[in-house]
């Protein structure tokens, strides 16, 4: 077995090899007959262009990597979505890594990603102490990070106002009348710290009393929301509403609510953060607070192929606005 070259075409076509370049580049001098023919033929023999030669003599590869923590995350492979259809319209192809659970994995793939020569990166770290793992990498190839507030630090990003985010949702959940408001996420991230920080600040300026459900798990999930919303339930519910850090939870929670026979909303309110496409499903229907995940990859590929294309230098903190998702999943109390 062999790849078909435009040898081999030109070949099948009777006409000289520089013909057959003239007609995939478009060149003004083959006649549209012979161009279309020649297009077939090349569908119909399976050609493909020899992206590692073309990159050798243009010194660009037009491919970018992308790096989340696990792409079974809806949030992720929205995002994913998002970042693969932004850089193809600007003719670019995405490689998509995972990086699994831990620091090691998240430096290998971008590893990886540096040695297949890819024009740029976009990673969702793991954490914030990922900036400083992966610095040996990405002082050589742009880099801009997604998701991780990195205001600290001298890269580029872009993020939601993740602080501004859960106010927003403790406003709207104490317009509602709630005063009891239980706060279910974790805080392994500048990101979720950001969100807890929201809530608090929300909390102290509404004079109410903070209650926070802290998640061990690494990531959200919603298996990791449903086994601790589990062992929550098995105390009495003292709270009219819980906010939770990401979508994945809140379904968790949902799951374990409905097996334990609390409804939502007559019993508990419940809040999300994330805007999922899970959410909106009918028996779902999750009051929730987007962050854009369209907008957030449109800029973040912006800000990429800017530094690719023109050389730009230094870096740029996009924070995004979040907004509130009105749904049937938060009742006002009476």
């Amino acid at each position: 077995m062999k790849n078909v070259t435009l040898k081999d075409v030109a070949r099948a076509a009777g006409v000289s090899y520089s013909t057959v370049s003239r007609s995939l580049s478009g060149g003004p001098q083959i006649g549209r007959e012979t161009r279309e023919r020649i297009l077939r033929l090349c569908d119909e023999m399976g050609y493909t262009k020899n992206y590692v030669a073309r990159s050798m003599v243009m010194r660009r590869t037009e491919l970018i990597g992308l790096v989340v923590p696990s792409i079974d995350n809806q949030f992720m492979a929205e995002l994913a979505y998002h970042a693969e259809m932004s850089a193809r319209a600007r003719g670019y192809n995405l490689m998509l890594c995972n990086s699994g659970p831990d620091l090691r994995q998240e430096k290998a793939v971008v590893k990886l990603l540096v040695g297949r020569q890819v024009d740029g990166m976009l990673i969702v770290p793991q954490e914030h102490r990922s900036c400083e793992e992966l610095r040996v990498y990405t002082e050589q190839v742009p880099t801009v990070f997604l998701s991780e507030d990195l205001r600290d630090e001298p890269l580029s990003c872009v993020t939601t106002d993740n602080t501004g985010a859960t106010y927003l949702a403790m406003e709207y959940l104490r317009s509602l009348g709630h005063r009891e408001i239980l706060y279910f996420g974790r805080r392994h991230t500048v990101t979720h710290q950001l969100r807890a920080e929201g809530y608090l600040r929300a909390c102290r300026d509404m004079g109410l009393t903070p209650r926070i459900v802290d998640s061990s798990f690494p990531r959200s999930s919603v298996a990791g929301g449903y086994e601790l919303a589990r062992e929550l339930f098995t105390k009495p519910l003292d709270y009219t509403a819980i906010l939770a850090s990401t979508d994945s939870n809140a379904l968790g929670i949902l799951r374990a609510a409905d097996e334990l026979g609390i409804r939502v909303p007559e019993q508990l309110s419940l809040m999300g953060f994330d805007n999922i496409a899970s959410a909106a499903m009918p028996r779902i229907d999750l009051t929730t607070v987007e962050q854009s995940k369209r907008e957030m990859a449109l800029q973040a590929v912006e800000i990429l192929l800017d530094k690719i294309e023109r050389g730009t230098q230094g870096y740029v903190h996009q924070i995004l606005m979040p907004s509130l998702v009105k749904r049937s999943s938060c009742r006002a109390l009476t």
